[in-house]
C-alpha cells in the first residue's frame, strides 16, 4: 500500500487506526482500574467478571445490526453517533456507585462499540485496495493493541492525579475530538469524493452501496459466515482474558503494586502491535504470491492459534513471574496474528456486504466476551489457582485452530451461491 498522507484513502485508514487506538483504551480501562474500583465498590472477583462481562452483551447483538446500519446508512453517520454514545459511557462509568451502576455504564459501552469495527470494515472495503485488505486489518488491529498497552500507564498517571473516577471522564472528553474530526472529514463513497484523484480512485474498489442496499439475504449470509464465527469465538475466548484479567492476575496472583502491574500488562499487550501488523502483511504476502485466497487467511489464523496455545501452557504449569511475563507475551503475539486474517475474511467473501458480514464474523467475539470473563473470574474465586481457567483458553485455542478447516474465503458469496444448487455442483 502506498502511504502518502497526500491520499485521501490513506488518510482514512489513519482516521480508522485513530479510532481503533481510542475505542480500545475506552474498552480495558477498566482492567487497569478495578483493583481500586473493587475496594470502593465492595466488589469481589465474581462481581468484577460479571460488570467486564456486561460490555459484551449490547456488543454481540450489535456486531450484526451495526454491520447492517453500516452497510444501509453508511460509515460516516453510524461511527459518528456510536462514537458519541462511547464518550458518554466511558465518562458515566467515573460516576458509578456500585455493581448495578457499573454494569449499566459497561453495557452502555457496549452498544456504542457494538457497531464499531463492522462498520469501519465497511469503510474499508470501499476505501482500501483490495490487495491490501489483509493489511487494512492488521494495522488498524495493531493501533488498538497500542492502546491496549499504553492503557494500564495511563490509567495510573490519571489515577494519581485525578482518582479512578475522574481517569474515566478525562477519557470521555478526549474521545469527543474523534467523533468530531470523523464526521468532518469523511465520506462514504470514495467515487463520488472530489478530493479523490483519478489515478486514486481506479486502485479502489468500485463502490458497493448499489449493491448492499437490496434487500440482504440473511440467512444464506448467516449460513455462510457461521464457520468464521466458530472461529472467532475460540480466538475472542482468549482475547478477552487477555483485556480484563491481566492486570489483576499479575496484582493479585504475584501480589504486586498497581504501577508494576500496569508495566507487566503494557509489555504483554505491546506484542499485539508486532501480532495484528505482522498477521496483515504476512496474509497479504501470500496472497500475492499465491493467489491462493485460503492458504493466505487460513494458514496465519492456525499459527497463530496453535502458537498461543503452546505459549499459555506454562502459564498454567509454573509460577514464575519472568517466564509467566515471557510467555504470556509471546502468547499474546501469537493470538494476534489471526486478527487480520480472520477480518479480511468478511471483506473476501461478501465485499457488498462487507459490514455485515463481519458483524455476523465478530459476533463470535462478543459471545466469548459474555462468558469469558465471567467465567475466568468465578474460577480463581472458586478454585483459588489462577492457572485453572487459562487452561480452558488453550482447550478453545485448539479447537479453533481445528475449525480452520471450515473456512472458505475462496469461494466469494454472490447471487449465483444463494441460487439452489445444481446436480453435479458442489458447496461449501
Amino acid at each position: 500500500m502506498r502511504l502518502s498522507l497526500k491520499s485521501v484513502s490513506v488518510r482514512v485508514l489513519l482516521m480508522l487506526c485513530l479510532m481503533y487506538f481510542v475505542l480500545y483504551i475506552d474498552r480495558v480501562n477498566i482492567a487497569t482500574a478495578a483493583p481500586l474500583m473493587r475496594r470502593d465498590l465492595g466488589l469481589d472477583n465474581s462481581d468484577l467478571g460479571l460488570a467486564f462481562s456486561a460490555f459484551a452483551y449490547p456488543y454481540a447483538f450489535f456486531q450484526i445490526v451495526g454491520g447492517w446500519l453500516g452497510d444501509k446508512f453508511g460509515a460516516r453517520r453510524t461511527l459518528g453517533i456510536c462514537g458519541l454514545l462511547v464518550c458518554v459511557a466511558t465518562a458515566s462509568t467515573g460516576l458509578v456507585e456500585g455493581l448495578a451502576s457499573l454494569f449499566l455504564a459497561r453495557l452502555a459501552l457496549g452498544f456504542g462499540e457494538g457497531a464499531t469495527f463492522p462498520t469501519a470494515t465497511r469503510a474499508m472495503a470501499s476505501w482500501t485496495s483490495t490487495n491490501d485488505w489483509g493489511f487494512a486489518q492488521g494495522i488498524t488491529h495493531a493501533f488498538a493493541r497500542i492502546g491496549n498497552a499504553i492503557t494500564p500507564p495511563l490509567i495510573v498517571a490519571l489515577i494519581a492525579v485525578v482518582s479512578w473516577r475522574g481517569s474515566f471522564v478525562v477519557l470521555g472528553l478526549a474521545s469527543l475530538a474523534w467523533v468530531a474530526v470523523w464526521v468532518w472529514f469523511f465520506r462514504d463513497d470514495p467515487q463520488q469524493d472530489a478530493r479523490v484523484t483519478g489515478a486514486e480512485r481506479a486502485r479502489l474498489p468500485a463502490s458497493p452501496r448499489s449493491v448492499a442496499a437490496r434487500s440482504l439475504p440473511w440467512l444464506p449470509l448467516v449460513r455462510r459466515m457461521l464457520p468464521v464465527t466458530a472461529v472467532d469465538f475460540c480466538y475472542g475466548w482468549t482475547l478477552w482474558l487477555f483485556l480484563t484479567w491481566i492486570p489483576s492476575f499479575f496484582f493479585e496472583n504475584y501480589h504486586l503494586d498497581l504501577q508494576h502491574s500496569a508495566l507487566f500488562t503494557a509489555i504483554v499487550l505491546l506484542a499485539g502491535v508486532v501480532g495484528d501488523t505482522l498477521g496483515g502483511i504476512a496474509s497479504d504476502r501470500i496472497l500475492k504470491r499465491t493467489g491462493d485466497l485460503r492458504r493466505a487467511r487460513c494458514t496465519v489464523i492456525a499459527t497463530g492459534l496453535i502458537g498461543a496455545s503452546v505459549f499459555l501452557l506454562p502459564v498454567v504449569l509454573v509460577h514464575n513471574l519472568p517466564m509467566a511475563v515471557i510467555c504470556l507475551t509471546l502468547a499474546f503475539l501469537f493470538t494476534e496474528l489471526v486478527v487480520a486474517p480472520i477480518w479480511a475474511i468478511p471483506m473476501d467473501i461478501a465485499p457488498s456486504y462487507a459490514g455485515t458480514a463481519s458483524g455476523l464474523m465478530n459476533l463470535g467475539f462478543g459471545v466469548a466476551g459474555m462468558a469469558s470473563p465471567w467465567v475466568f473470574g468465578h474460577l480463581v474465586d472458586a478454585t483459588g489457582s489462577w492457572g485453572v481457567p487459562f487452561a480452558s483458553s488453550v482447550g478453545l485455542l485448539v479447537l479453533g485452530a481445528v475449525l480452520i478447516l471450515r473456512l472458505r474465503p475462496d469461494q466469494p458469496f454472490t447471487q449465483k451461491a444463494m441460487m439452489p444448487r445444481a446436480v453435479g455442483e458442489g458447496t461449501t
